[in-house]
């Protein structure tokens, strides 16, 4: 199977955007939910992801800024791993990354952290095909082979039936801007190798990703620049290495945080408005009644920040409260519904 690309040219996105902007917003009563803090991270951080694993939350890679004189500079390669405990409310640093990026995607399996693909500099460039694996046990890191897709950044990795499937993504092209990416391949820890699946059928980036009932729900992302958002839901079911549509995301964005949570899949924040402010709507896909629900907005908007599931609260870290970069915030927000 060839790499399906899509070049981010103004025509195609406005072809794309036609369809996703037109389709019918749901309409919804805010849902109940409260918001509380709770320790916050060591460092303003940006542009990281994060996966639990056995009742921690680790936090990978990112931006943050260090003061120096005459200026702030923003780190981009420092390869933080951070791990949170809900129970003590406390934050450790872990063995760093064997590279340091931002825009990498996470995910977790059989008790270890799986880490894919990112951007080594600021605005998409240096991307990195590197893969990785960290076991939280020995505290020790391992360089996996890379994908058949090769360098890429903002893309989504999930775990289902015992593969790490990474969909997605983009990278900056020759000169002629970037490409967004179709590109589906499968991980099997088993035999430490790749193969392709069918490609997801709207290229994109920045989206939201999750497992739910054996199937993988690709969900928001954007086609081209920040505000090239679109608000499609699109599931894959491993068994027969097909796609189908699914009711869109009320509010059409990318860079979002999200995460399962009481059997529904959130969605909170993201980038860009139109006038180039972030986004504050939580939104969650219920799988059983087939809708979106909305709930209570994110105490300040933002985008580029993580979100993962922890003793039955939802914890949001970090981002960025500024279109585009800038705005960081060190803020570990919890949401609670009853």
């Amino acid at each position: 199977m060839s790499r399906k690309t899509l070049r981010c040219s103004i025509a195609i996105a406005a072809v794309l955007l036609a369809g996703v902007i037109a389709a019918p917003v749901a309409q919804a009563q805010t849902q109940p939910g409260s918001w509380s803090m709770a320790a916050p991270l060591p460092v303003p951080r940006t542009e990281m992801k994060s996966a639990t694993i056995d009742g921690k939350i680790y936090l990978v890679g990112g931006s943050w800024d260090e003061a120096l004189e005459p200026e702030r500079i923003s780190n981009y390669t420092t390869g933080f791993l951070t791990e949170y405990d809900p129970q003590t409310n406390d934050w450790r640093e872990r063995a760093r990354a064997p590279e340091g990026l931002t825009h990498q995607a996470v995910a977790a399996l059989d008790g270890k952290l799986y880490v894919l693909g990112g951007f080594g500099g600021s605005r998409h460039t240096r991307s990195s095909p590197g893969a990785y694996v960290y076991d939280p046990a020995t505290d020790d890191w391992e360089t996996l082979p890379s994908p058949p897709s090769g360098t890429q950044g903002g893309g989504v990795m999930v775990a289902v039936g015992g593969m790490i499937h990474t969909i997605g993504g983009r990278a900056m092209g020759d000169g002629e801007g970037s490409s967004v990416f179709a590109d589906h391949n499968v991980y099997d820890p088993s035999t430490n190798s790749w193969r392709e699946a069918a490609p997801l059928p709207t290229p994109r980036d920045h989206a939201a990703g999750f497992v739910f009932d054996g199937k993988i729900h690709v969900i928001g992302g954007r086609v081209g620049e920040t505000d090239a958002n679109v608000a499609l839901h699109d599931i894959y079911d491993p068994a027969t290495d097909s796609w189908m549509s699914a009711p869109p995301m009320p509010t059409a964005r990318s860079s979002l945080a999200y995460a399962e949570y009481r059997g529904k899949l959130f969605i909170a924040g993201g980038e860009c408005k139109p006038e180039r402010g972030t986004y504050e709507q939580v939104e969650a896909y219920d799988p059983a009644s087939n809708s979106w629900q909305v709930f209570s907005e994110l105490p300040t908007p933002r985008h580029a920040f993580a979100a993962a599931v922890a003793d039955d609260r939802l914890f949001f870290f970090g981002g960025s409260t500024n279109c585009g970069g800038g705005g960081k915030v060190d803020d570990t927000l919890i949401f609670s519904i009853p």
